[in-house]
């Protein structure tokens, strides 16, 4: 059963970090783009970053470019995220989700390119 579980979400003072995890089972993460996504109340799903399976390259919004930081381990099916000066505009439910097409193109931040998704994880920046 293929399956994304994310972690490491909670409540943090403004300017602070978090690093969020995304754990897969039953497939490994070798040579697959995978992102992470949000979404807070009202608003719709939007891509934060993302890791192409092919060279690592990654991408991010401009909204959190220079200060987030996502990175992965194949060996440990886990995919990271270090969020660094948090903003309260930063508060919503984190996703990570796979794109299992394997291709070759640098990974992207639409929500529709991917087709597994974990059930989120909730950050909240406040003081």
């Amino acid at each position: 059963q293929l399956q994304l579980v994310e972690s490491g979400g909670g409540l943090v003072q403004p300017g602070g970090s978090l690093r969020l995890s995304c754990t897969a089972s039953g497939f490994t993460l070798d040579y697959y783009n995978i992102g992470w996504f949000r979404q807070a109340p009202g608003k719709e799903r939007e891509g934060v970053s993302c890791i192409s399976g092919y060279r690592n390259r990654t991408k991010y919004s401009d909204s959190v470019k220079d200060r987030f930081a996502i990175s992965r381990d194949n060996t440990k099916y886990t995919l990271y995220l270090q969020m660094n000066s948090l903003k309260p505009e930063d508060t919503a439910n984190y996703y990570c989700a796979v794109d299992r097409s394997m291709s070759l193109s640098l990974c992207a931040l639409e929500p529709y390119e991917y087709d597994n998704w974990g059930q989120g994880t909730q950050v909240t920046v406040s003081s």
